[in-house]
């Protein structure tokens, strides 16, 4: 009986084991189809605002259209029904553009399939006389924002006095329909109007410098009420869009612009630290890569350099870390960051790549006429796109590489205009998004390829 009780123990024992290990594979496969599945879902980023998920232009995905043509690897092409500067945005299934109706004097918002291109609705997010721009600005030229749930725009709202000229903006639902709309503070320029909303927290955030009384302000995301609002010191117009990181122990909205560099508190708009110049005017974003901010402006003065964002109020050019001057910075397009090289392109089409850490210019290289975009990147590599609809691939490294040259735009019949590209594009879901003075294009493969 002894010897027998122990069989039948050894054996429930075996059984129990087996059945342990018989789970424990189903849990392991299990395992690994959730981290594959994880793994895919954060290479299929959004395009949530201006300069995508983290602000500064980079994707993380990893299977972005490298060759492309006007036929060759365009999923769809549709006309944009009313002109502007703004780039697209994307949430899943959704893709939202802003415009101006010239004929009516309306600013509008539009919401499109991301599959197909379909215009599903538009909405007149205000009607106002056409404000004074300069010539490389539009009526529409902010890129909006949204968390998923609402889309943030912003536009300028004409007045019969300059100086009572307001900054609007408001909140729509996926499905067009408004949920408020405010008017934070009075904007005057010569140049015109752009400043494009950023996300932080609950509150939407938007650049107020201008001619006049300047300043930041946040809004609550859901009703549209200043949360606080910031005064800037210069009184001077800029067009910059903040980034926020967390550095040195602090949470840091990053702006340039208003004759300055300066960092603040994104909860309260307490101010952490400014610095002078290096030039008035700002328009191209910053950069922080390698524990270091990296400036670009262009006007009235050309400079490119990175800066300790460490200090503690006013501090001086001992936090400059390095610092050229001249034709390889940039005014409107914004910078890229990708591993140890900054990649810049100046408004007249010089490409530039800097060591972050030192400054050492690689090479620079006279690659279009004209520049108005921003830069993106995706898999290593980075997108120049040029006015003419030529988008440039290169491979980031210490000689110039280019991977492919693609050529969107052909050229008008008769007496039609041309087509141009100012707007920058976006990346989502394995596709690149281009805006162009008429149409739209999503260039690479179709989305129930290219989808989740």
């Amino acid at each position: 009986m002894l010897l027998c009780d122990r069989f039948v123990v050894s054996s429930r024992i075996e059984n129990l084991l087996g059945y342990m290990m018989r789970n424990m594979a189903v849990a392991a496969v299990a395992l690994v189809s959730c981290m594959l599945f994880v793994a895919g879902e954060l290479r299929a980023e959004n395009w949530p605002g201006w300069r995508g998920p983290r602000g500064d232009g980079t994707s993380l995905e990893k299977e972005t259209p490298v060759r492309w043509s006007d036929t060759e690897n365009v999923a769809w092409k549709v006309a944009v029904p009313y002109v502007g500067h703004a780039s697209p945005i994307v949430w899943e299934d959704r893709l939202f553009l802003v415009g101006t109706d010239l004929e009516h004097l309306d600013r509008m918002l539009m919401a499109f399939d991301r599959a197909n291109g379909k215009l599903l609705w538009k909405q007149s997010v205000v009607q106002s006389p056409l404000e004074g721009k300069h010539h490389l600005n539009s009526y529409a030229s902010s890129t909006p924002a949204t968390d998923g749930k609402l889309v943030y725009v912003s536009f300028l709202e004409k007045k019969e006095a300059p100086d009572k000229n307001q900054m609007l903006v408001a909140a729509y639902d996926f499905q067009g329909n408004q949920r408020w709309k405010v008017r934070p503070g009075v904007f005057s320029s010569v140049h015109g109007y752009c400043s494009s909303p950023v996300i932080f927290n609950d509150t939407v955030i938007v650049n107020g410098d201008h001619d006049g009384e300047s300043y930041i302000v946040a809004l609550n995301k859901a009703t549209g009420e200043t949360v606080w609002k910031t005064p800037r010191e210069n009184r001077t117009r800029s067009y910059c869009t903040p980034i926020i990181r967390d550095i040195d122990g602090r949470t840091q909205m990053l702006l340039s612009g208003s004759k300055c560099v300066s960092s603040y508190d994104p909860r309260s708009g307490a101010q952490h630290w400014t610095i002078d110049g290096p030039t008035e005017q700002f328009v191209a974003s910053l950069l922080y890569t390698h524990d270091l901010v990296f400036v670009t402006a262009g006007f009235p003065e050309l400079h490119v350099l990175t800066i300790r964002p460490d200090g503690r109020g006013k501090i001086d050019d001992s936090s400059i870390v390095w610092h050229h001057k001249g034709k390889m910075a940039s005014y409107v397009p914004s910078p890229i960051a990708v591993g140890d090289y900054i990649l810049v392109a100046s408004d007249f089409g010089v490409a530039s790549c800097f060591d972050a850490r030192d400054g050492t210019v690689h090479w620079s290289k006279n690659l279009s006429r004209h520049y108005s975009a921003s830069l993106v990147t995706a898999s290593g590599l980075v997108y120049f796109l040029d006015d003419n609809g030529v988008t440039q691939v290169v491979k980031p490294g210490k000689e110039f590489e280019a991977v492919a040259v693609n050529k969107l735009l052909v050229a008008p019949e008769g007496d039609e205009p041309p087509d141009s590209c100012s707007a920058s594009p976006a990346i989502s879901q394995g596709q690149i998004f281009v805006r162009t003075a008429k149409s739209l294009y999503c260039i690479g493969k179709s989305a129930q390829v290219a989808g989740k």
